[in-house]
């Protein structure tokens, strides 16, 4: 695919979006709307430590959100897999903590044990652009 389709995928996130994220609990896929983070070129989501999706990506980091996009009254999608990674870098998350505000109402500090930072990175896309029914496939 071409370098301009790849930019186009791209310039659809903002900085935090709602997305569908989709892991795997031993053979079944689980589901959940989660905040998409877009920051420092990276997807992110911040959860709580001891949620399930934590557990099911330690298990199997493979995983895939859907973004709905929305101009007027078109719609498009953009589906991603991904490779989940569990931040550990604690400068990463402490910007992360900082820079995004809804952070604060659930936990302390970038310290707190309780918050967990997972980076996604996308090993394909399947963009459906506004007013079309065709996907097109995009390795990242």
């Amino acid at each position: 695919m071409s370098d301009n389709l790849k930019r186009e995928v791209w310039r659809n996130f903002g900085e935090q979006q709602h997305v569908f994220l989709a892991t795997i609990e031993a053979d079944q896929p689980r589901v959940r709307p989660v905040t998409l983070i877009h920051l420092l070129d990276k997807l992110f989501v911040a959860t709580s430590s001891n949620d399930a999706k934590v557990k099911q990506i330690k298990q199997n980091p493979k995983t895939e959100f859907c973004l709905l996009i929305e101009r007027g009254e078109q719609k498009g999608t953009i589906r991603a897999e991904c490779i989940a990674k569990i931040v550990t870098d604690k400068k990463t998350k402490a910007h992360l903590y900082e820079k995004i505000p809804f952070m604060k109402e659930f936990w302390k500090n970038p310290e707190d044990p309780g918050y967990a930072l997972i980076n996604l990175q996308p090993v394909g896309f399947e963009y459906m652009k506004l007013g079309t029914t065709q996907a097109l496939k995009i390795k990242p």
